[in-house]
């Protein structure tokens, strides 16, 4: 059986690659921070499919949490090794900077980018022994040509690229991969309240992208098929930046 670890897995891009990986054939831990009801709802969906895994709540901005939960998941599962990890729980707190307060910059900081060091620290000793792993980090469009009021979003977004093309350097001879893959405008809860109609002449492909179609990308990086990829940051845009 093989292993993966979805953060932030109960709606959007996380269930998307939640479920893809399990019809892959990896037991899937689906990581959720709060909304249990969601995260057994993405449970449930990789049952149905003849799937399989199981929930692990815990806030990826919480080093302590992170450490006793998952850290007590791993002692209690010695002869289960995650072998993929997704980097995928994230929020935003849009505000100009200039009216931004500390709480929008910190909370996103202290999610998107401790969360990342949190999680990814607590799997990377094992992949390194066990000389197999796959660090698939999910950033955004945000981090690599930036967003008017998304200061604070696109700075994690960004560090966590850069973060991404350096962890690839140190990990490789290790065979661990570290890629990165960076969503345009997917149709998800996070961008719900925005005007599709007026955003879309933005983009080449003319529409909003799906949850399903970044799934693809996390599969393929997770795969064998991607075993001489690493360091690179995929766009998933529609052609809006590349």
């Amino acid at each position: 059986m093989k292993y993966a670890l979805v953060t932030g897995g109960s709606r959007g891009i996380g269930k998307a690659v939640c479920k893809k990986l399990a019809s892959d054939g990896f037991y899937v831990l689906v990581n959720y921070r709060s909304n249990e009801k969601e995260a057994q709802d993405t449970l449930n969906s990789i049952k149905e499919d003849g799937g399989d895994g199981e929930l692990i709540q815990f806030n990826v901005s919480d080093k302590e949490q992170v450490s006793s939960v998952l850290g007590k998941w791993i002692e209690e599962n010695p002869d289960k090794h995650i072998e993929v990890l997704v980097n995928n729980a994230g929020i935003t707190k849009d505000n100009l900077m200039v009216f931004m307060t500390d709480e929008e910059w910190e909370s996103v900081v202290m999610t998107n980018q401790f969360g990342f060091y949190n999680v990814t620290k607590q799997l990377l000793q094992n992949m390194i022994v066990k000389k197999n792993g796959r660090i698939i980090n999910i950033v955004s469009l945000s981090g690599q040509k930036g967003q008017p009021g998304q200061v604070n979003y696109a700075a994690t977004k960004g560090a966590i690229i850069a973060a991404t093309k350096s962890l690839a350097q140190e990990v490789g001879k290790k065979k661990v991969t570290v890629n990165a893959v960076a969503p345009g405008f997917i149709k998800t809860d996070m961008t719900e309240k925005m005007d599709e109609a007026q955003l879309k002449p933005l983009i080449p492909l003319n529409r909003f992208g799906k949850p399903e179609e970044v799934a693809e990308v996390v599969s393929f990086l997770a795969s064998g098929k991607a075993s001489y990829i690493t360091g690179e940051v995929i766009s998933v845009n529609g052609g809006m930046y590349s």
